[in-house]
């Protein structure tokens, strides 16, 4: 009966959290720090809760690719695609090959490196929106050094990925992407095709918990629905906020737990 009775609560848990994701994303992001952790609760491995939660997020980061299709640039298409083909698939097969246990300690890591991200993507944004209405000379983007510059930031998507979006952008314009536009688009392009790869390394893994999954997808879809009709009346800094304490509340937990 208790045992019947714990479960509900945390599939209802599991609800909470993916709608929660899903308005996070739509809004901000992070919506990791909740859904993962929640497939965790229901009992999930740490690695399987990791990539069940990649596929259960990753159609949402669909719809921004086709919605910022027309900002990209087709010039540096190929070389953001290659980087996020090799860094996604081979941040998926170690994150694969890592044992339970590794992982298990290596999440209130991840988790924190990931919130601080968050953090310091705030000063990063403005500099990018000051450096793109600024005017200076464009510099030409060797396509090798593109390359180079993106695969470690598309491996870390592969593996784990949360707080990976700015990294992307402030690459993309160190190397002489200069418009905020563009840079957001080539963004989304990278981790969506990034998330794929992993998608597919993980489904072809067997590493898929399905019935927690399709759950997990369904109400962060619809978590994102909701999030994208708020998203403009919300204040950003607010927002930023929210992610990355709840972000850190997760890595104390998880540090606490394993200690």
């Amino acid at each position: 009966m208790l045992n019947g009775l714990s479960l509900h609560w945390q599939y209802i848990w599991l609800v909470v959290a993916s709608l929660i994701a899903g308005v996070m994303n739509a809004m901000a992001g992070g919506g990791s720090f909740v859904s993962f952790p929640a497939l965790l609760a229901m009992g999930v491995l740490p690695i399987e809760a990791n990539a069940t939660n990649t596929v259960a997020l990753w159609p949402g980061q669909v719809t921004s690719m086709a919605a910022l299709r027309k900002d990209l640039r087709l010039d540096l298409l190929p070389v953001v695609l290659a980087a996020a083909v090799v860094g996604g698939v081979g941040g998926a097969v170690v994150l694969l090959h890592t044992q339970q246990i590794t992982f298990l300690h290596m999440i209130p890591w991840l988790l924190l490196v990931a919130s601080l991200l968050f953090w310091v993507s705030a000063p990063v944004s403005r500099w990018l929106k000051a450096r793109s209405s600024a005017p200076h000379e464009a510099m030409p983007i060797r396509p090798a050094t593109l390359f180079l510059a993106l695969l470690p930031v598309c491996f870390y998507i592969g593996y784990f990925g949360a707080g990976s979006g700015f990294l992307i952008m402030t690459a993309l314009a160190l190397l002489g992407v200069e418009k905020m536009h563009e840079l957001n688009a080539l963004k989304v392009t990278a981790a969506g095709a990034s998330n794929l790869c992993a998608v597919i390394t993980f489904i072809h893994g067997g590493a898929i918990i399905w019935h927690y999954c399709l759950i997990s997808m369904v109400f962060a879809g619809i978590g994102g629905y909701v999030g994208a009709q708020y998203t403009r009346r919300m204040n950003a800094e607010v927002l930023r906020t929210i992610v990355v304490v709840t972000g850190m509340v997760m890595a104390g937990y998880f540090f606490w737990r394993n200690g």
